[in-house]
Formats: structure tokens, sequence, C-alpha cells
């Protein structure tokens, strides 16, 4: 190991991790509210970085980072590391969606059946006073078609949690196939907008699926579906989900992500949208905590450590 052994953990961890990595030898600075500026001054120092989703590790970074070997990335998405460039200067990115992607599978079934159930929204109503039955009428899961955009593990995980419910899944993932099993169907986007009565997204950001639910998407649906999101919010553009809403081309949303996760500094037309999102019997949202169970927690930290096999 290199005499510098410094590694930066930029963001809130379970202690297994620290410990682990000082087992292991390194120099662990534990930083959770550093910011871009102070983790460049200090990037020739160290050998190691842990991320999450909170501060973007472009190439002026990396140019800085001369010692960098790895980066680790609790949770899934990679977008904010510029990957290429990492892998041209010899870095190793590891990623950790294997451990929270039964928290995220269970959270969408959640959201999902709160939605379409009224559970959250009926107890809004107690709150208030009101008892009322009839406008609050469920739907049931059992029986439906599901269609999940994206089969990695959250995908993966959110359709082996439906497998009690006798629902059909259908499946579109542009870079897997062969995969049909049981209850689980491979199917074509088309197929999924035509079919499904819910429709959850399971894919990582990147310029081919920011604002894959768009305009577009919407106008295909058929079966006026639940719209569920716990991938990354920029994968659903929000005026078009809005305005989705208002011409009942779908019968709710439910939403663990979005565009913009600081509702107080969003511009006046994204608080309006926010606003109306929060008002909406048929809508739940949630401040991105899917993957952020305390299982997920330890086992992403975990996963890290196994993957870089440091």
């Amino acid at each position: 190991m290199s005499s510098n052994n410094l590694v930066i953990i930029t963001a809130k961890v379970h202690e297994y991790l620290p410990a682990a990595l000082l087992d292991k030898g390194f120099t662990v600075k534990y930083l959770p509210g550093i910011n871009y500026e102070e983790l460049y001054l200090m990037g020739n120092e160290a050998v190691g970085l842990i991320v999450t989703t909170r501060l973007e590790i472009d190439k002026k970074f990396i140019d800085r980072a001369v010692n960098l070997k790895w980066i680790g990335r609790l949770g899934s998405g990679m977008e904010l590391i510029d990957l290429p460039y990492a892998a041209s200067k010899g870095i190793t990115c590891v990623s950790s969606p294997e451990g929270n992607r039964i928290a995220v599978g269970e959270h969408a079934l959640g959201m999902l059946l709160s939605v379409i159930h009224r559970i959250s929204s009926s107890f809004d109503e107690i709150r208030k006073g009101e008892w009322c039955r009839e406008s609050n009428r469920g739907i049931e899961l059992t029986g439906k078609t599901v269609g999940i955009i994206g089969f990695g593990n959250t995908g993966t995980a959110f359709a082996n949690l439906l497998a009690p419910f006798g629902v059909t899944v259908l499946v579109y993932d542009k870079y897997k196939y062969d995969f049909s099993s049981g209850h689980i169907k491979e199917a074509s986007m088309e197929q999924v907008c035509r079919y499904a009565d819910v429709i959850s997204f399971h894919v990582p950001l990147n310029h081919e699926t920011k604002y894959m639910a768009d305009e577009l998407f919407f106008n295909s649906l058929q079966q006026a579906p639940v719209i569920i999101n716990t991938s990354r919010g920029s994968v659903v553009k929000t005026t078009a989900l809005v305005a989705a809403l208002q011409q009942k081309m779908i019968s709710g949303a439910a939403l663990d992500v979005l565009e913009n996760e600081q509702p107080a500094t969003l511009p006046a037309i994204g608080k309006e949208l926010f606003d109306f999102l929060i008002h909406q019997k048929n809508v739940l949202l949630t401040p991105h905590i899917a993957g952020y169970s305390r299982e997920a927690f330890y086992k992403m930290s975990k996963v890290i450590i196994e993957k870089l096999g440091i």
C-alpha cells in the first residue's frame, strides 16, 4: 500500500465503513458535510473516496486527485462521476446497488399500495376531522398488470416482491433479453405503455433516460396507470407528469425523487408544480428515502468494501 493512504468519506455512512477502512490500514477523514471546493483542495491527498449523490466528481477534480486509486459510491447511480475519465486515469469506480435494492423494492411496493388504497390521503382527511369512506374506495393490486422499466437490482427486487399478488409483470430493459420467468414477462416499451395498470421506473440517469417519461410517453398510455419513480427525478418530466394527472392520463403517482429536491429554492414555475403535486389525493411524495433503510445503510458499506477488495 502507498504511504499516502488517505480515504475521504464525503457522506454520512454506517460506522462499519470507517472502521473497516481503518482496520485495513487506511487513514480516514470522515467529512459528511464537505463541499466541492473543500474536497477539491484535499483531492491530491486521497487514494480513496466515498461518495453519494451530493458532490460531482468531474474532470477538474480527477485531474487534481493525482493519487486517487478508487471511488466507492454508496447506492446505485453513478451519474455524478465522470466514469470514462476516471477509467482513463486508472481509477476503479464501484457502486453498491446490491445493498439497498430490497429497501427500494419494498418502498416502491409500499407507496403503490398506499396510493391505490388511499391510505395516506385518507389519513390526512382524518387528521382534519373528516371520515370519508365512499370517496376512499381502494383498488386491489391483485390480478393487475405492472410494468417495470429497467431490470437491474431494484427493478428485479420490486418484481420479486410482487409475486404473491398474482400480477403479471411486464419488464422493459433495453440491455437485457431472455429473462422471462413465471409472472415476469419480457416486453417492449410499447407493450408496457399499452397494457400496464402500474408503471415503475428503475433506471439510472443518463442521456438515454433523462425525461424518459415525457409528453410522448404519457400520451402513449392506454390504462391510466399509476406511475412510480424511485430512480432519479429527471427520469420523469415534471411538467408532463402534472399535465397527465390533470388530463387523467394517469390515475396516480408515487414519487420518491423529484427533479429538484429542494422545494423551497425552486423557481416560481417549479414551486407551482410542487404545490400542485402535494395537494393531490392520488399523489404520494417521499424525500428520497427509498434506499435509505437501516439495513441498507449497513449493507451498502459492506458491499463497497467487498467490491473494492481492499
